[in-house]
C-alpha cells in the first residue's frame, strides 16, 4: 500500500472546487517517493521531499543541435535546488504518476521553450547521491535533437547558449563556472557510456 507523505497538487496550475484556477508553487508539486529499487512507495509535495530527503525520480535531457553543440544554461536564483549554477542538461523531477519518458519530453519542451520536439532517447539510469548523502534520486539520462532558436522559460533559465564539445570541456576544466553536482555526475557517466570499450555508466 502506498503511503501519502503530504498533500498538495500536481503541476503548476490546479482547478479548485470553486472552478477557479489556483497557481501552485514548485514546492506544492506532488512527486512519487521511491525505494532502492525505484518502486513507488508513497507520494509527497516536492518541498517536503527535499526537506526530508525522500528518494524520488528525475530526468536529465542532453539537448544538441544539428551541429552537435550542447545546450548549456545557468539556473535562476529562485530555483529550489542548485540556484544560479550552470548545467549541461535540461530536466527536472518526475511528477506523481508520470513516466520517465513523459517527464523527459515535458521538461525538455518547457525549459527549452519549444514545441514539437521528438521524443528524447533514453540512454541509462543511475542513482544519484548528494555529496553529503542527505539526498538521493533516481536519474534517467536522455538525449534529444533541438534546433535553435529556443526560448527558455525565464523563471527557469537565466542565461543560455549552444556550446561545442571543446567549449563545454573548457568550461568544465577552467573552474570559472560552478556546475550542478547531479549534472556533473550524469555527465561523467555519459562520457563513460559513450566511450568505446568503456565500462558504461556506473
Amino acid at each position: 500500500m502506498r503511503q501519502i507523505f503530504g498533500s498538495g497538487g500536481r503541476g503548476v496550475n490546479r482547478r479548485a472546487p470553486s472552478g477557479w484556477m489556483v497557481r501552485m508553487t514548485p514546492a506544492d508539486e506532488i512527486l512519487d517517493v521511491v525505494d532502492d529499487n525505484d518502486e513507488v512507495v508513497g507520494q509527497a509535495p516536492r518541498g517536503e521531499v527535499y526537506a526530508r530527503g525522500l528518494r524520488h525520480r528525475c530526468v536529465f535531457v542532453l539537448a544538441r543541435d544539428g551541429e552537435g553543440r550542447y545546450f548549456v544554461h545557468r539556473r535562476t536564483p529562485v530555483k529550489l535546488v542548485f540556484p544560479s549554477l550552470y548545467d549541461m542538461f535540461v530536466g527536472g523531477v518526475v511528477g506523481a504518476g508520470e513516466s520517465y519518458d513523459e517527464a523527459a519530453l515535458r521538461e525538455a519542451q518547457e525549459e527549452l521553450g519549444v514545441s514539437g520536439l521528438p521524443s528524447p532517447v533514453p540512454l541509462f539510469k543511475f542513482l544519484y547521491a548528494s555529496p553529503d548523502g542527505a539526498q538521493t534520486w533516481w536519474s534517467y539520462v536522455y538525449e534529444v535533437r533541438c534546433e535553435p532558436p529556443v526560448s527558455p522559460q525565464p523563471e527557469e533559465v537565466a542565461w543560455h547558449a549552444f556550446l561545442t564539445a571543446a567549449e563545454l570541456e573548457h568550461r568544465l576544466a577552467d573552474g570559472a563556472w560552478q556546475w550542478v553536482p547531479d549534472g556533473l555526475a550524469a555527465w561523467e557517466r555519459l562520457r563513460a557510456f559513450e566511450r568505446p570499450g568503456g565500462p558504461g555508466p556506473a
